[in-house]
Order: C-alpha cells, then structure tokens, then sequence
C-alpha cells in the first residue's frame, strides 16, 4: 500500500473529499472539521492529512486538526502499521487518536506508547423526530448569548470530557461557531436559559448534534431533550437529510432521552489519549 502526507487541503480535497462525502454517517467528524479549517485556517496549526493507496485506488485516510486526536473512521484496518509509522513522523506531538472503536483501538495500540481511554461514545442517528412535550420554548442563539454558551462549554467540557486538549477559549469556540454557520439552540423556561444545544452546518447533506448541555440546577425537566429536539428540526430545515450526535455510554440518561425523541444506535466508538 501506497502513501500520501499531502502539503495542504487543497491537495487533499482533490484526492479525497469525495470518498469522504460519499459516506456522511462515518466520516462526520471528518467532514465538519475539516470544513471548519478551510474556512478558518490555523497557520500555526495546520492539518495532518494523510491517504492510503492500493494500486493506484484511494483505499483510505487519517486526518488531525490540531489541537485534536487522530480520526481514524476512514483508516484501513490492514494499513494500521503503516499508519502509526507515517503519523509518527509527521505528527509526533499527536495527543491521542479516536473513532470506531475497533479502528481507533488497533491505532492506539499501534503506537506504541501507553494510553487510556478517554472517551467512549455511540453514535446515533435521527429516524423520525418527536419532540418531547416540555414546558418552555426553544429559541435560536445571538452573538447576545455567546457568554452564557462560553460558560456552558466550559463546564459541558469539565463535565463530560476533562482529557479534551487544551485550545481557543470557550467564548471563541462558540463565538466561530456561530461565525460558521452553525445552529445553537437555547430552551427557555419562564423567559430564563435552561438548557442549550447545537447542530452543525450541514456537510454532504448530514448534520451533527453537539453539544447538549443542561447547567446541574435545571436537570431532569427534559429541557436537554427539548433543545436536542429544536437543534435536530434546525438541521434539516438547513438541508441535512442525515442528523447524528454521539452519546457518552458512561451516561444512560442521555442515551435514553435521545432515543426518546426519534434517534437510533449506529457505532460505538472511542478516544484514546497517550499517557506522556
């Protein structure tokens, strides 16, 4: 098997946009980040891209965005070696690696370092949507709201996924976001923010959830599955005909209340981080 570290994403694009767009539902992270860093490039930070050729036919791809892992939902699993050798010289300062969980697990052990397991998710999609009956209203968010979400991240991040790299800060996060086009919920209750979620700007017509977080104070109302509901109708009123989010299997009360509203069970997958 052939190899290609491609110099930018223009070079990239020409061989693999494609096959990437081609199958949404498990190149999702793949298809929304790199879209982000098109439109907002890090010179600082530019990507890893990295192909996979077998006689000529692309047969795969592991991409990073910094600060981030690996994503490895389009590594072939017969070119992991290979794919630890080429990563480890391009990107050796890489924090970890993620995705379907038998693809990111044979990467992670791969490498060669010890590591842990970070995150472990599954991965839905929207069959048919039906929005709980909660009281409150669900709202879009304004630049206005931007503090408050820059707040909500942070703790959404402390919460759910303490080992996330370190990078801009939760108000840029949010505020580019929106600057994107991305869709932010926010559910109100007696005219006060309850609840928020957000969708992407749909990629290859597929749109991803995420997060979705109810500040401790306003839990088990449903206001987490209100706006997850008014974020996924904002997603296909956008265009998407495939909306996804991931569900942290350490938490059964967010993957009840997502199946509740209309989402079914895909992947399950994984993030590991190296211990250094």
């Amino acid at each position: 098997m052939d190899v290609v570290v491609h110099p930018n994403l223009a070079s990239f694009d020409a061989v693999a946009h494609d096959r990437l767009a081609a199958d949404p539902v498990r190149n999702t992270i793949a298809l929304t980040s790199l879209d982000r860093a098109r439109r907002l490039p890090d010179p600082d930070r530019p990507p890893t891209l990295i192909t996979f050729h077998e006689q000529r036919t692309l047969a795969g791809s592991l991409i990073r965005t910094p600060p981030w892992p690996f994503q490895a939902a389009d590594l072939p699993l017969e070119a992991v070696a290979l794919a630890v050798q080429i990563a480890r010289e391009a990107d050796p300062n890489a924090p970890g690696v993620t995705g379907p969980k038998e693809r990111s697990a044979a990467f992670a052990k791969a490498w060669g370092e010890p590591f842990v397991e970070t995150l472990t998710t599954r991965q839905y999609y929207l069959d048919k949507l039906s929005p709980p009956d909660v009281p409150g209203a669900g709202r879009a968010a304004t630049e206005d709201d931007v503090p408050l979400l820059g707040s909500w991240l942070k703790a959404f991040t402390e919460e759910a996924v303490p080992a996330a790299p370190s990078g801009p800060s939760p108000e840029e996060t949010v505020r580019s976001s929106l600057n994107l086009g991305n869709g932010h919920a926010i559910w109100e209750s007696n005219g006060l923010p309850v609840a928020w979620a957000s969708a992407s700007r749909p990629q290859a017509a597929m749109s991803r959830v995420g997060p979705v977080y109810t500040p401790p104070t306003h839990r088990k109302h449903g206001y987490g599955a209100a706006v997850t509901a008014v974020a996924s109708r904002w997603a296909q009123n956008q265009g998407a005909t495939t909306v996804l989010l991931f569900a942290d299997l350490t938490n059964p009360v967010s993957n009840s209340i997502y199946q509740r509203i209309g989402y079914r069970p895909l992947t399950d997958c994984a993030e590991y981080t190296w211990k250094r």
